[in-house]
């Protein structure tokens, strides 16, 4: 227990790290969001109007003290109020959250389903038309930008054999078989990548473990090819996978932001590219600060599943 409230505790002050460097980050950029708010057509605004916005925003206020309201509201759950619609912004969150956290399990299902089983396979035959057809065809996948594959994917799938919807939402409440057909096409977009990591680091990972001489051990009581493989290999061959896994969440999650627009995906994209432009400063802070507490979360989860995985790991 002493371990995991240590892992808590570190994970607590990442957040409060970023937190801190994305406040400040913000208000480094330069333009004033009142003078912008209030500007139309090029015609600069009145100064008393962007006085009295100033004023009741709260920008006006000294940056430590904004800082100190700022963290107050975190620790209550309130993140403000949007500039630009003055819709609360923890609400425009909880509504799109979702949508993208479903789109990067998606993503991540997808690679845990193809990339280990097939680097599981290329390692067991390693040197095999297989191995070589896999490791090339995981090459082509990282060197492929995730945009590039989300088009081919709709002019593929969409436009000329019409198998998927090019894009779009509807809730899985309304429509489930709708909502997984539009999920599919962002979810091999954004899983690509990961798919291709995976692989190559489970087949790295397999290789290893079968050259070590507890395997050689196992094999020499007699146990099953299967056994040896499931209890011994597989299951040592998994933690530097999961620790790749769980670092490469970050690029899901920034991956997003393509795959959302080129799906028209309604996610937590949308509204940071909008509040990024309108200099929408607690829209902005909001969601930069959800997506980073998100992964310093998983690699929490990702911390303990370790230590499940291999005891020796609470005793480092």
């Amino acid at each position: 227990m002493g371990w995991v409230a240590r892992r808590i505790g570190v994970s607590l002050l990442l957040v409060w790290i970023v937190a801190s460097i994305v406040f400040l980050a913000i208000h480094l950029v330069p333009g004033d969001p009142a003078e912008l708010l209030l500007s139309s057509g090029g015609v600069a605004p009145d100064p008393g109007a962007v006085a009295e916005l100033r004023d009741r925003l709260g920008l006006n206020l000294p940056l430590a003290q904004q800082y100190v309201s700022f963290l107050s509201g975190v620790v209550r759950g309130d993140l403000g109020t949007s500039l630009v619609d003055e819709y609360p912004v923890l609400d425009e969150i909880l509504l799109r959250l979702p949508r993208t956290l479903e789109l990067i399990a998606a993503g991540a299902l997808i690679a845990v389903l193809v990339g280990i089983p097939a680097g599981t396979l290329a390692a067991l035959r390693r040197g095999s038309a297989f191995d070589r057809i896999a490791s090339g065809l995981a090459a082509l996948l990282l060197a492929v930008p995730v945009f590039v594959v989300g088009t081919l994917l709709v002019l593929v799938f969409a436009q000329i054999l019409r198998w998927m919807p090019a894009g779009g939402y509807v809730p899985l409440a309304e429509d489930p078989w709708r909502h997984l057909t539009l999920l599919a096409l962002p979810a091999l977009a954004i899983g690509k990548g990961l798919v291709a990591v995976v692989f190559r680091m489970t087949r790295a990972s397999v290789l290893d473990a079968l050259s070590r001489d507890f395997v050689r051990t196992a094999r020499a009581k007699g146990l099953s090819p299967s056994r040896v493989l499931m209890r011994h290999v597989v299951r040592n061959a998994l933690i530097p996978v999961l620790t790749v896994l769980a670092l490469h969440m970050g690029t899901l999650l920034g991956g997003t932001v393509l795959v959302e627009y080129v799906f028209n995906w309604p996610g937590l994209s949308t509204p940071l590219l909008r509040a990024v432009e309108a200099r929408d400063y607690p829209m902005v802070v909001g969601i930069v600060l959800t997506i980073s507490a998100l992964f310093v979360l998983l690699n929490l989860v990702m911390d303990l599943v370790y230590a499940a995985l291999d005891p020796r790991i609470r005793h480092a």
